[in-house]
Formats: C-alpha cells, structure tokens, sequence
C-alpha cells in the first residue's frame, strides 16, 4: 500500500506562486512515476505534470513554462511549483503514484488551489 499526503494548497492573487507537496510513504519505489493532476468544478480531472523515476518530465500545455514539477526521492517526496498562477488554475490538485506504468494507481486526498483575479 502506498499512501500520499499533498499540502501547500490556499488562495493566492493571480500572477502569485504557490508550492504544493506530495509526501509519499508504504511500497515506495524511486523507479515509479509520480505527479498531479486538477479537477475544476464540473470539469474532468486533468494531467497537469508527471515526472518519471529518471526526472523525464511532461506538462499539460496549459503550464508549460509556468509550473515546474520535481521530487526528492530521499524524502519520497513530489513538488509542484506554480508560478504566474491564473484564475483559470483554480481547482484541486491531487497527487499519483504509479506502480504499473500506465497511469495512477495511488492518490492523495487532494488540495484545493484557488486563483482570485
């Protein structure tokens, strides 16, 4: 079992930055893939930023440039830094882990993020 526990979520000023964090703990491997995903109210929960065991990383387009996705595999820990936050980044952020390589297996109860303009 693997469990995720994200923080760093609040309310921030568009054009301001937030960090958020994943601390992971159980069945942890540094050879899995983790990241975030958002879901906004009546919206699908979408791929924000994924960072494989080798820091490979990918972005949805949408923040590319703008946020910056790392982890600490000594602390089994997943940052997502946001920059230049928009009001349309509003939404709540939920970390993964994967355990299979082909998407999440694991989530974290999520963090709301909310971008006032």
């Amino acid at each position: 079992q693997v469990q995720l526990v994200e923080s760093g979520g609040g309310l921030v000023q568009a054009g301001g930055s937030l960090r958020l964090s994943c601390a992971a703990s159980g069945s942890i491997s540094s050879d899995n893939a983790m990241g975030w995903y958002r879901q906004a109210p009546g919206k699908q929960r979408e791929l924000v930023a994924a960072i494989t065991s080798g820091a490979s990383t990918n972005y949805a387009d949408s923040v590319k440039g703008r946020f910056t996705i790392s982890r600490d595999n000594a602390k089994n820990t997943v940052y997502l830094q946001m920059n230049s936050l928009k009001p349309e980044d509003t939404a709540v952020y939920y970390c993964y882990y994967e355990t299979r390589g082909w998407g999440p297996d694991y989530w974290g109860q999520g963090t709301q993020v909310t971008v006032s303009s």
